[in-house]
């Protein structure tokens, strides 16, 4: 049959034809893409000339192709946009794909012919670039099996397979969990509290699934606003247990059993390869380098957050004592009492910013920022095909108008999609014989529907989310490097953090904000009291919130840094333990966070949550640098872009970090930033 995945796309700026591509297309696909990429690798182990970085190192970049653009598309719908099909396609689609992977990892000849180009690396008089290719070559072959013997690699190969496998029945459980639960309100008394527009969505989200009432949701623009906002504490109590035991109720979806398996495989593939822990084996290729230096990084942040959240916790019990609430405040309390000590300390609800919020003038802004730094124009195109039809399409061009980017944007939630927000792409930068091909970059989130009164509504949350992924996106848009994997967003995962991070800061700019923050009716822009008070209450609660960020570092670690896996028998006890010292809350037997811990589980953090913490380091020395020349400086720009966003992978973090700040990141600033010292 004529497969769409095996073609040339010939469709505008070479996007993906989504429309053209079928659930019977997937797999066919990848067979005969797989079995593609296996002869080009025998091309390169059968040269008979000797190896060199051009017929070895180079020529590896450009063998499977096919396999890499299959597996893209189908991985990133099988977040977005998955279904029962999809599903089960995976099931077979990522076996085959870590299959794939070993089989080139683990053959002798090709790493023979690596090893060969690695040990005389200085006769080939090769550019910064290109060692670091080699280098991530190397390391990837050698770091990865390589070196074992016969019945060693079997072991590896049995290990990866089942790892990939489970890490897709993880997620599957969790979406199951979040679109099975529904909470109807049929008692109207029970919306106390409830803004407007919350109210209006669950009735909007109850019509769409043909009942009477109100309905909430475990996705994020549903719960969150339930919780923080609705004064019938039994049902916050339900719903915060409803999220809170996703996957950890020991039905058909329970991830209890798989979150243990996959820390033993872990171990056990880490040790196979000669590392104590799976930690050691992730970290020696981060900045952080060792476990050792990210425990004392974390333990050094929780000795100077913990008295602040202290202090913080005890404040907001006897304020909630004071309007005659709980004696002792539950996990289900926090969001609520926070948000009514926050309206009595500053004299704000966090609903007064959402009219000021309209979702296409925040797009507006992110783009007008951008541009104001970086010189690149926005303009929405609907000549390329989409694979939902709320996706929204743009051509990114620079003041030349040449393309920087094809940008896909997916902001709301629906049943096939997976919770949360991400970058993404469906096409990497590359530069193939002297052509600089474009990146189609994509980021996806979750964020407050439109109701049948008012258009999307963002929430601060949402917004710094929006500007969070979007950095992530100039990451990938801006990169400027001739090798796909050192291009965008392909660095250290304790690097990657910092251009989104970065970018959160100007939500808290005055400068920024009169740009796009404009009321939905009137057009007035944000008063700048508002503006005071987001500022003001910047560091509310940061104590808290550093802590919570901790203890899912802690909690990652511990998990991954664990030589006696074999001994673990209750995930919600093991996770207690790690977590005590960082949870002020009372334990809830009927919760735990490890089986919806998609981070690392399912995604790429294990052993990187710390990642958060750390490139928070760097975002806010960064954004002091900004502050010091002015928040558009061009100069600083320029340097953020040349040395950060445009190099990808092709150097070192640190010395791509020195190169733009003249220094190393101190702590300082960000301990300054969250009000943890004077």
């Amino acid at each position: 049959m004529n497969n769409p995945l095996l073609e040339k796309f010939n469709t505008p700026y070479s996007t993906t034809p989504f429309s053209k591509i079928k659930e019977e297309h997937y797999l066919p696909a990848l067979e005969e893409a797989i079995t593609t990429g296996k002869n080009q690798i025998d091309e390169i182990v059968n040269n008979l000339e000797e190896p060199t970085f051009e017929n070895t190192i180079e020529a590896m970049q450009y063998a499977g192709e096919l396999v890499d653009r299959t597996a893209t598309i189908f991985f990133n719908l099988n977040s977005a946009e998955t279904n029962d099909e999809i599903q089960k396609i995976a099931q077979s689609f990522s076996p085959l794909i870590t299959e794939y992977s070993n089989d080139i990892r683990l053959n002798p000849e090709l790493f023979k012919r690596i090893n060969s180009v690695w040990e005389n690396k200085e006769s080939f008089n090769l550019d910064a670039v290109q060692l670091r290719l080699l280098e991530k070559s190397y390391k990837s072959f050698s770091r990865n099996g390589a070196k074992l013997n016969d019945e060693d690699k079997d072991s590896l190969r049995e290990i990866d397979t089942k790892l990939s496998t489970l890490s897709l029945s993880f997620g599957e459980n969790i979406l199951a969990e979040t679109n099975s639960y529904e909470l109807l309100i049929s008692d109207k008394s029970d919306l106390s509290g409830l803004p407007q527009s919350a109210k209006d969505a669950a009735k909007l989200l109850a019509k769409s699934k043909n009942k009477d009432g109100w309905l909430v949701s475990l996705d994020f623009p549903s719960y969150v606003p339930f919780m923080k906002y609705a004064d019938n504490r039994e049902l916050r109590k339900e719903l915060a247990e409803a999220f809170g035991s996703r996957a950890f109720k020991g039905n058909d979806h329970d991830n209890q059993e798989i979150v243990i398996e996959i820390v033993r495989l872990r171990q056990k593939r880490a040790e196979l390869l000669g590392y104590k822990t799976h930690s050691e084996f992730v970290l020696e290729e981060r900045m952080a380098e060792t476990p050792e230096n990210v425990e004392g990084f974390l333990i050094d942040l929780l000795t100077k957050a913990k008295p602040a959240a202290i202090e913080q916790f005890n404040e907001l019990s006897e304020f909630t004592k004071s309007l005659g609430g709980p004696a002792n405040l539950e996990a289900w309390d926090s969001a609520y009492y926070t948000e009514k000590l926050k309206e009595n300390k500053f004299s704000f609800n966090s609903e007064e910013l959402k009219p000021y919020f309209q979702l296409e003038n925040v797009i507006d802004g992110v783009f007008t920022i951008a541009g104001k730094l970086y010189d690149i124009k926005f303009e929405e195109i609907n000549n390329i095909d989409k694979y939902h039809k709320d996706v929204k399409t743009f051509k990114v061009t620079d003041n030349d108008d040449k393309l920087v980017a094809i940008f896909y944007a997916d902001f709301f939630p629906r049943e096939g999609k997976r919770g949360g927000a991400w970058m993404t792409s469906f096409k990497d930068q590359r530069i193939v014989d002297s052509e600089n091909e474009r990146p189609h970059v994509s980021i996806v989130c979750n964020f407050t529907k439109p109701t049948e009164t008012e258009p999307s509504l963002l929430t601060f949350q949402e917004v710094t989310t929006l500007f969070h992924e979007f950095g992530h996106a100039l990451h990938g848009m801006l990169s400027q490097v001739k090798y796909e994997s050192l291009s965008g967003t392909s660095v250290y995962w304790d690097f990657v953090e910092l251009p989104s991070q970065v970018f959160e800061n100007w939500c808290f700019e005055k400068e920024a904000l009169d740009l796009f923050a404009k009321h939905y009716k009137t057009g007035e822009v944000i008063p700048e009291e508002l503006i005071q008070k987001i500022k003001d209450t910047s560091n509310f609660m940061e104590g808290l919130q550093t802590l919570r960020q901790l203890n899912f570092g802690f909690l990652d670690m511990a998990w991954h840094n664990n030589k006696d896996t074999d001994i673990i028998t209750s995930v919600g006890d093991f996770e207690y333990e790690a977590t005590k010292n960082t949870s002020l809350y009372p334990r809830n037997d009927k919760t735990c966070s490890s089986t919806a811990f998609s981070h690392i589980f399912q995604g790429g953090y294990s052993s990187g949550y710390y990642s958060y913490k750390w490139a928070e380091v760097l975002d806010a020395d960064a954004f002091e640098f900004f502050k010091e020349k002015g928040i558009f400086s061009k100069e600083v720009a320029n340097l953020f872009k040349d040395n950060i966003l445009s190099k990808g992978g092709s150097e070192h973090p640190s010395e791509l970090y020195r190169k733009f700040r003249g220094k190393d990141a101190s702590v300082d600033a960000l301990l300054k930033r969250a009000g943890l010292v004077g």
